[in-house]
């Protein structure tokens, strides 16, 4: 298993050096990608009784900006959004910078992408939130044309593009492309997990689930797989990168051992927990982690 370092946003200091400190010795371990959250703007919980979403305090910075001061002070480690809530953003300018961010790292970018479900987020980014599926379905096909293409148009709900393009493309043309979501949902049930899991057996390069691999969870993977096959995919084709939560997963060990089962290749891990603060603390978990997956024979270090 290919494991990868989620940026600790929240408990590592939030300045240039002590994220120089943390890329440098993450890459260092044999990390196989380092994975950024996105979130834009914070809910203020005092005018919100009940507010449960991030809020003032939540620190995140921008996934994009992040992933490029990242790029450039690293030679392999691969970058990743994971994921970035696409519909809150134009498309085309999205495109221009992950092929910018693709071009000058040489193809190390993997664009995890989701539709989100903070609706705060949506009103402040002027995005009408009922729309976001139909935004996002729309996004994918623009992303990837504008990606290959020197000149695409498109004529859409959403999208107007008329013989235009960008300059220059990105080292992967398309840059992949791994969709979040799919699982089920605490209150609506399995209301809906059909049409994103069509979604993601249709459209994506890669899975980012975020449910456990137990009985619900590989029940979830053979319908995207069904799914898949039905639409002439081989469901071999799209990847799937499991998450590791070590201070939620106690048995962590079975726990990536159960999604390798269901065919995931690589996983991103957060270590975020009370007692992990600052720079070090960060890097002292993960080594632990690394340590116990060479030490049972599951760590992959990345080429």
């Amino acid at each position: 298993m290919k494991l990868g370092a989620v940026f600790p946003h929240d408990t590592i200091e939030p300045d240039a050096g002590a994220i120089r400190t943390y890329v440098r010795e993450v890459e260092a371990m044999g990390f196989n990608h380092i994975a950024c959250y996105d979130h834009v703007i914070g809910a203020n919980r005092a005018s919100r009784p009940g507010w449960k979403g991030y809020d003032l305090d939540s620190l995140f910075h921008e996934p994009m900006a992040l992933l490029s001061f990242i790029a450039g002070m690293t030679q392999r480690i691969g970058l990743c959004t994971e994921v970035m809530i696409l519909p809150q953003r134009q498309t085309a300018l999205v495109a221009k910078q992950a092929a910018t961010l693709d071009l000058l790292s040489q193809g190390r970018l993997r664009l995890g992408v989701g539709t989100g479900w903070n609706h705060v987020e949506y009103e402040a980014l002027g995005i009408d939130f009922a729309s976001r599926g139909r935004i996002f379905d729309e996004q994918i096909d623009v992303l990837r044309a504008l990606w290959s293409e020197r000149a695409v148009t498109f004529a859409t709900p959403f999208h107007t593009i008329t013989d235009a393009g960008i300059w220059p493309h990105p080292v992967q043309r398309p840059i992949p492309l791994w969709l979040g979501g799919g699982g089920i949902h605490p209150i609506k049930g399995w209301a809906n997990v059909d049409r994103v899991l069509r979604r993601i057996a249709i459209k994506a390069d890669g899975w980012m689930p975020t449910f456990d691999p137990d009985d619900t969870g590989a029940e979830l993977v053979s319908r995207m797989y069904a799914l898949a096959r039905e639409n002439g995919r081989d469901p071999a084709a799209i990847g799937i990168e499991a998450l590791l939560l070590p201070q939620m997963h106690r048995d962590w060990i079975a726990h990536v051992k159960a999604w390798e089962k269901l065919g995931a290749t690589l996983m991103a891990t957060n270590v975020s927990a009370p007692d992990v603060k600052g720079v070090e603390g960060n890097l002292r978990r993960l080594d632990e982690i690394r340590q116990a997956m060479i030490e049972v024979g599951i760590w992959e270090t990345a080429a």
